[in-house]
């Protein structure tokens, strides 16, 4: 099933995946999406026309020509338009509808979920010459291999580890944008564990008396291929959060291959790489709060190496369903256009999955 049948011939399957009628119709009404007709019969025939246009190639006046040529609506390309732009809060609601329902009957275990973020470019000319983008921050969760957190933003909001709200016993996975200390400390606070990758100059390292602790001499001295110590985290108005390090040497041709690429970076910026970079550019370098007990160093590597999924993820849903850069420069609609592909990925994950279907 493609993403594009799921608004034409299989529309009424697509109604029922997405929880029916009655739901959909009573959101829309919540969110004053849909109040009255006005050549538009129902709730659900302006999902079909949103989706239809968030996920076609046809553009506005090309779904309005479909639509009225299938009976759907008589509606203009202007009505249409307005009409989305009261879409963005009704499609997040929805999404929230569909996440809430795979959490039912799950085994309580202890969740795993992986955060990162993607990006598509706003449009318009200024926007591009500026590097405009509409950043999707999303938590991934491991086990159903499935979204369970979606909020878009522009690029003026950064990737931050508790963004996402905590589930008490939950570990979190995130690369070096999340090595952020302060953030760090609320997640543990609400129950949360971490693992995080780590850059060697991105936080105040300390030892267990509150000195500097010297990460680049620490691995520089040591000879094990995965080496392991207790480290603090400095806060500005806490006591230090205690974390364990844990950093694998890399093969040299990979520790080589990576020092090229920091170089060639490096030059076409006209900056001087430091050598501690160098030196930590040898190293898979990871901060958790995990219990050692629970789960030793491998465990941890193992753990961390399962943050590929996400990105496959992003992948299969700019591929796959075909998420792009929204045509329009106004966010009501820029919005809904992205929520609209997040929410066919959600509907279609989980017949991939059913069916056998890979990703290519």
């Amino acid at each position: 099933m493609t993403h594009e049948s799921l608004v034409d011939d299989g529309w009424t399957e697509t109604i029922e995946l997405l929880g029916g009628e009655e739901l959909i119709a009573g959101s829309a009404r919540e969110t004053k999406a849909f109040l009255r007709p006005r050549g538009v019969r129902s709730a659900t025939d302006l999902l079909r026309l949103t989706l239809a246009y968030c996920l076609g190639k046809v553009g506005m006046r090309g779904v309005v020509a479909w639509a009225a040529a299938s009976g759907i609506a008589d509606i203009s390309d202007v009505a249409l338009l307005g009409r989305l732009r009261n879409a963005g809060p009704w499609l997040q609601q929805l999404i929230g509808y569909l996440l809430k329902r795979e959490e039912k009957g799950l085994p309580k275990g202890r969740l795993i979920r992986i955060l990162d973020a993607t990006a598509v470019a706003k449009a318009g000319a200024h926007e591009k010459k500026n590097n405009g983008l509409w950043r999707m921050h999303c938590a991934f969760e491991l086990e159903r291999e499935q979204f369970d957190f979606i909020e878009i933003t522009d690029q003026s909001e950064a990737e931050l580890i508790d963004r996402v709200p905590v589930i008490p016993g939950e570990i979190r996975i995130g690369d070096r944008a999340y090595l952020q200390a302060e953030r760090i400390a609320k997640v543990l606070a609400q129950g949360g564990d971490v693992l995080v990758r780590a850059a060697w100059k991105n936080v105040r390292w300390l030892d267990s008396s509150g000195k500097p602790f010297d990460l680049i001499g620490h691995l520089k001295n040591c000879r094990e291929e995965v080496i392991e110590t207790p480290v603090w985290l400095g806060l500005k108005n806490c006591d230090p959060l205690k974390m364990r390090l844990i950093a694998l040497r890399k093969s040299e041709a990979a520790a080589q291959e990576a020092r090229r690429k920091i170089n060639k970076e490096a030059k076409a910026k006209g900056t001087q790489v430091r050598q501690e970079t160098l030196i930590a550019a040898g190293f898979v370098i990871l901060v958790t709060s995990l219990d050692q007990d629970e789960f030793d160093a491998d465990t941890v590597l193992k753990l961390y190496r399962m943050r590929w999924r996400i990105e496959l993820a992003f992948k299969r849903l700019k591929s796959l369903i075909g998420l792009r850069a929204p045509p329009a420069k106004d966010p009501r609609i820029a919005k809904p256009w992205i929520l609209a592909h997040f929410l066919i990925a959600l509907v279609t994950e989980p017949l991939s999955q059913e069916f056998g279907v890979s990703p290519p």
